[in-house]
């Protein structure tokens, strides 16, 4: 991978795994190994680097200029990267799915989804396909706690979420009846930095919390949304053992949110099964 950055300095060549001249005053983002060129006659470089001649022997410059009216720095960097990890929970279905990330001194790329490679590595956990119709997005402030909400069959939805600015605490709690892990949840921290995003299946309420100044939220659906369909339960039920991370006095709730029944007084629609 190639980076340009603006530079003023000589022609330095560093080999693999050697030192970072000191001559350098800006502080470079870089990891081993790398070999680095600086032009100190103006244009780009070509992108011809070290070639190495044989292992135990020392490493050779190959390298051009080209042609431009800026002085540039050019770092080529072997970045290491991770392919997409599914992180599975204590309840079977809810996944935690980190993105492949791609950084280097400029900043980072990723691809926030990719049907191809969700059907390939979520659908065989599931033993079965999902296909999302619906992106949703909502901003909140610290303190606001949203939830914890689900559709009604015939108009159930598995929802892929993630924040993309701020720090969320979000929660999938288990309303299948018969199943084992029942009035059960996850809880997961995602935030603008970790890029971690959170699969709830159908059967499950979700909730999240904002435990930043302000949060962006974004969140994928396999179903349109269905007003009437509006179901939830109490996000402020001591049963479900949720530690919120939000003061109660600090917790700010919609009118709606504040009467949904308690898990007790619940009779829930959805019965435990396959996914």
């Amino acid at each position: 991978m190639f980076v340009s950055v603006p530079c003023k300095w000589y022609k330095i060549i560093t080999p693999p795994g050697g030192p970072i001249p000191t001559t350098w005053r800006r502080p470079l983002m870089v990891r081993q190994p790398y070999s680095v060129a600086v032009l100190s006659t103006g244009g780009r470089l070509h992108p011809r680097f070290l070639r190495k001649r044989g292992l135990g022997r020392k490493w050779s410059p190959l390298w051009k200029e080209g042609r431009g009216d800026s002085k540039n720095l050019i770092i080529t960097t072997k970045i290491k990267t991770r392919t997409m990890n599914i992180v599975k929970t204590e309840i079977e279905g809810v996944l935690i799915i980190e993105p492949r990330l791609f950084r280097d001194s400029r900043g980072y790329f990723f691809e926030s989804f990719s049907e191809r490679e969700f059907e390939e590595k979520v659908a065989p956990i599931l033993g079965h396909s999902v296909h999302f119709c619906q992106d949703n997005e909502s901003m909140s402030s610290y303190g606001v706690m949203r939830g914890l909400h689900f559709q009604r069959p015939p108009y159930t939805q598995s929802k892929l979420v993630r924040c993309v600015k701020g720090r969320v605490l979000d929660v999938a709690v288990d309303i299948r009846k018969g199943s084992p892990t029942y009035g059960k949840h996850v809880a997961v921290e995602l935030t603008e930095d970790n890029h971690r995003q959170f699969f709830i299946p159908q059967g499950f309420a979700h909730g999240f919390a904002v435990l930043s100044e302000t949060a962006v939220f974004q969140y994928k659906c396999d179903n349109f949304y269905h007003p009437e369909a509006d179901g939830g339960i109490s996000i402020l039920d001591s049963s479900l053992g949720i530690d919120w991370r939000i003061p109660t006095e600090h917790a700010i709730l919609s009118e709606k949110d504040t009467k949904h029944s308690l898990l007790k007084d619940f009779d829930s629609p959805f019965e435990f099964g396959p996914f």
